[in-house]
């Protein structure tokens, strides 16, 4: 019966370390990168429309080539991505895999809304075509140039909302500006400070936080064994 208690503890601290590394492991574990990209490029059906402004900025560069739905580098990375006429009422979470485009077209469907929060890490982004019921992420001020036509709402030039001295204020004194993507933006902390507000000095203490993650994760595990091991003996 003990010996029956102790497999069956083992088995149960087996997978809770496996269930450890599995959010340690974070991207390690992600889906491949290839398969991200089948999931967007493949957003919809058909090829890049060639009236698409993907189409004119891919075709405008040897090094690039078209590919179902999106315009790719040699290496694979998603510079361009044509959503035309998609029936899309919502992004959903594959648009996100797409952060590193530099043109997006996503014109000629039935959204609503678009909130700015949608285009979090679209740093790279310069030109995006909307449909002309949806405004520019972030507004017209963080573009450098808005033009709203009869079919499409186009937006150029994304801006970096760090070089606005309103913005850099609302960064803590020991932290700087980083672009989030169109109006957005995120506040680092600078070296050797850390924490809310990066109002703690010092680097973070991850030795000393996994010591105690680790020792206070053996000691319930050990406290639960022998809670289930007192259990089988009254049994």
């Amino acid at each position: 019966m003990v010996l029956d208690g102790l497999a069956g503890f083992l088995a149960w601290v087996s997978r809770a370390m496996a269930l450890l590394l599995v959010l340690s492991a974070g991207r390690s574990l992600a889906v491949p990168e290839v398969l991200k990209r089948e999931s967007v490029c493949k957003y919809c059906p058909g090829p890049v429309h060639d009236t698409s402004e993907v189409d004119y900025y891919c075709k405008q560069r040897q090094e690039l080539k078209l590919y179902a739905r999106c315009c790719l580098t040699e290496q694979g990375t998603i510079v361009g991505l044509d959503l035309q006429n998609c029936s899309l009422k919502v992004l959903d979470l594959n648009f996100v895999e797409a952060h590193s485009a530099i043109v997006l077209d996503l014109q000629a469907n039935p959204f609503l809304n678009i909130s700015t929060s949608v285009f979090r890490n679209f740093t790279e982004l310069q030109i995006l075509v909307l449909p002309p019921n949806i405004d520019c992420p972030g507004g017209d001020y963080a573009w450098d140039n808005v033009t709203r036509g009869p079919d499409n709402y186009t937006c150029l030039g994304q801006r970096s909302q760090c070089n606005s001295t309103m913005e850099q204020a609302l960064c803590p004194e020991n932290a700087y500006c980083v672009p989030d993507g169109p109006g957005l933006f995120q506040c680092l902390c600078t070296s050797g400070f850390h924490g809310y507000k990066c109002l703690r000095e010092g680097s973070f203490p991850l030795l000393m936080f996994s010591g105690i993650l680790g020792t206070t994760t053996f000691c319930i595990s050990i406290l639960l064994w022998g809670t289930q091991l007192r259990k089988i003996k009254a049994s």
